[in-house]
């Protein structure tokens, strides 16, 4: 017989809750602003060079170019594209303004670069792996998006980022960058 003061219990599993995790959520969100403002800013830069050619850049004529000996049709107008896509999916990375589709613009003109810069070896010089590592944080923040510091959070459409905004956006970015693959000569 045992005494009412003496219970034995079973030892309980731990809640979800009592588990602690492995980072804060701040953390996380510190990270993602830290990366989007990185990455969006050097893709902005990278815009600038052929729009106005700012930071020893090209500009529209030399960028124009630059698409015509690639074999793109209407090498300029191809600039503008390129120009407008990196800058503004850039600046829209590091604000964390409609960021599925930042991300998706930064992923879509970098899987040009890549076709464009060839598959010839992974390191620099002649390599890929800084386009690849471009392609990937944009395809990384969009799929996982803008963290709390964000513009995002003020829109009602993207506050609560969804893995389908960020899967959708990084889709229509392989199509359309495909597409333009297509008429590359």
């Amino acid at each position: 017989m045992t005494s009412p003061s003496v219970t034995t219990t079973e030892p309980q599993a731990a809640t979800p809750a009592s588990v602690p995790l492995a980072f804060s959520t701040s953390a996380l969100d510190a990270g993602l602003l830290l990366l989007r403002v990185v990455l969006g800013l050097t893709m902005a830069g990278h815009g600038t060079q052929k729009l106005f050619g700012w930071f020893g850049g090209g500009g529209l004529s030399g960028t124009g170019q630059f698409f015509t000996a690639s074999g793109y049709p209407a090498g300029d107008a191809m600039a503008v594209v390129a120009g407008l896509t990196e800058t503004l999916g850039g600046l829209g990375l590091a604000l964390g303004l409609l960021t599925p589709l930042a991300g998706a613009a930064v992923v879509g003109t970098m899987i040009n670069a890549i076709a464009v810069h060839g598959a010839g070896a992974f390191f620099a010089p002649k390599g890929i792996e800084y386009e690849l590592l471009l392609t990937v944080a944009a395809a990384a923040v969009a799929l996982t998006g803008p963290g709390k510091y964000a513009v995002d959070r003020f829109l009602p459409v993207v506050r609560g980022h969804r893995l389908a905004h960020g899967l959708l956006a990084v889709a229509l970015a392989v199509v359309i960058a495909g597409a333009l693959l297509l008429v590359r000569n």
